[in-house]
């Protein structure tokens, strides 16, 4: 059993850790396309979600037109008779409709947040990517009531990506503690495991079915789990945390 009594901060990934984004995204890349076979577009759903998959990997996930250019990139014969404007549109709509529906933190992920809050732990998030779709993610999954508001770090935010070890280090020096004084869960080999190391963070990895779970650390975590929940018995058992 480690002590306890340096551990002061719990950092935690949001996507593929708190929420299953990659299963959530491919539900809404479906939604979209259904959408937009319903409006018209002439085209075998599958051959479409894979050039969109194509779009997706050639300009990045937070590119804004992601359906503009899977429809410039189509047959004509596939848009005949349609407007393209509206196919875009409500590939749009299909997809944020599945956010309502689909972004949802799961109860026992919640029991879990709401047990470390009340913990002399604070309670951080370090996240890579665009600040208004990741504090749309924390909003929608309910998690904000459970962070310190100033534990709160988007790399798009903080001008560093997740593979530079210096995020992490910009993250313990905000929050005033050592780097051995804190504790990172994520899910990805290298951004979420080799870079907090490097920081000298604890590191937790969640070896769970995201789209880098076919991936292996270069550097060793200090624990491994499968599911998110699998953090409260980590904690009992390895740092005697009440939780």
């Amino acid at each position: 059993m480690t002590d306890t009594s340096d551990l002061k901060v719990l950092f935690l990934d949001i996507d593929d850790t708190l929420f299953g984004t990659t299963d959530f995204v491919q539900k809404a890349r479906a939604a979209a396309v259904d959408a937009m076979i319903e409006r018209g577009l002439r085209a075998d759903k599958e051959r479409v979600l894979k050039s969109l998959a194509a779009v997706v990997s050639e300009f990045g996930s937070n590119d804004d037109h992601h359906y503009n250019r899977l429809l410039q990139r189509m047959p004509k014969s596939c848009t005949a008779g349609s407007n393209h404007d509206l196919l875009v549109g409500a590939g749009v709509i299909a997809y944020h409709n599945t956010k309502w529906e689909e972004l949802r933190i799961k109860p026992e992920a919640e029991d879990l947040l709401r047990d470390l809050a009340a913990t002399p732990l604070r309670l951080g998030v370090i996240s890579a990517g665009l600040v208004h779709k990741q504090v749309e993610k924390v909003l929608r999954l309910g998690i904000d009531r459970y962070l310190d508001k100033g534990l709160l770090f988007i790399t798009h935010a903080v001008g560093i990506a997740k593979s530079n070890p210096r995020l992490y280090e910009r993250c313990i020096e905000h929050a005033g503690i050592e780097p051995g004084q804190a504790m990172h869960v994520g899910d990805h080999p290298y951004h979420d495991v080799d870079t907090a190391n490097a920081a000298g963070l604890r590191t937790v990895w969640l070896r769970g079915s995201g789209k880098y779970s076919a991936l292996l650390p270069h550097s060793k975590p200090d624990h491994v789990i499968d599911e998110f929940v699998e953090l409260r018995t980590l904690l009992r058992e390895h740092y005697a945390l009440q939780v």
